[in-house]
């Protein structure tokens, strides 16, 4: 039995793009931008969603969105969605990077929220 939820919305831009990307979406979420300590690739949009995380992904690849789902047994999720018809695109160590039916990219990581909240806000799953 492990316990998930959605963690966050990514908007993964390619890098030239990425400071206006975050220009753009903080200010038509009126979210204060927030680079992520030690990883500048990542800017968080603090206020943007409620509940939920979102960030400004620089990729060096194409434009698109995805979401992360956080879990207390990354192995055991991803071998859910997998299950359900996702394949897997990397498994870098501690985490999936998975491809849903349709060809959305999702992430599988660990529990990033604040355990309180994560156990008050995810869904259990045997």
């Amino acid at each position: 039995m492990h316990r998930y939820r959605v963690f966050g919305l990514f908007v993964d831009a390619p890098l030239a793009e990425a400071s206006e990307s975050v220009a753009f979406w903080s200010a038509a979420l009126h979210a204060e931008p927030q680079v992520e300590e030690g990883d500048d690739a990542y800017t968080r949009l603090d206020g943007a969603l409620a509940g939920l995380v979102m960030e400004v992904q620089a990729v060096d690849d194409q434009p698109r969105y995805h979401i992360d789902i956080e879990t207390d047994d990354v192995e055991a999720e991803a071998l859910r969605l997998i299950r359900l018809g996702a394949t897997v695109v990397a498994r870098p160590t501690g985490w999936y990077v998975l491809r849903a039916p349709g060809g959305h990219l999702l992430c599988v990581v660990r529990v990033q929220s604040d355990p309180g909240f994560f156990a008050a806000n995810s869904r259990e799953v045997e």
